[in-house]
């Protein structure tokens, strides 16, 4: 139980509501926040991010991601770390000990629309995009639709973090 100090009085407070999805398309984003968090088994850890879209219509949104980078499947950790990979290379940040040393750094990323599945709603998927040349992502990509969307190169694999840090 949680005793408030004084009484909480709801009738002039707008109730919070929650994220529609983002419509599929390419946006420039940022992460603004990261952490390490224990999966619901606890038998694994992943990095949690929470990006910010920078431009167009849905400038100043929240998009979320995991980073599956603890987990016996080493399938999924594969999968993990290739997305951390994507994101360090559409950063530039090649080699990185926090996560934190990825936020504010604008990149490109690939928004896909997920249908409904377990009980859940539809939700989104993100892809980090490498540019080709190689330099980071360009802050004046602006969000296409999903169509016009290129698949990201496949970034190599790099070996897992145990990033303990909340960022």
């Amino acid at each position: 139980m949680a005793r408030f100090d004084n009484s909480f009085d709801a009738t002039g407070i707008e109730p919070a509501a929650g994220y529609d999805v983002l419509p599929a398309g390419k946006y420039v984003a940022q992460i603004i926040e990261s952490e390490m968090r224990v999966t619901s088994n606890g038998m694994g850890q992943f990095l949690w991010l929470m990006l910010d879209i920078l431009e167009g219509p849905h400038k100043g949104r929240k998009v979320f991601d995991q980073l599956n980078l603890v987990n016996q499947n080493p399938t999924t950790v594969e999968i993990a770390q290739r997305a951390l990979s994507a994101i360090c290379h559409a950063t530039g940040k090649l080699q990185v000990t926090d996560s934190e040393e990825l936020h504010l750094i604008p990149m490109t990323i690939q928004v896909t629309v997920k249908p409904p599945k377990n009980g859940y709603g539809e939700r989104n998927a993100i892809r980090y995009l490498v540019p080709k040349d190689g330099a980071p992502s360009a802050a004046s990509a602006k969000p296409q639709p999903a169509s016009a969307a290129a698949a990201p190169a496949a970034p190599a694999k790099i070996a897992s973090a145990p990033w303990n840090k909340k960022a």
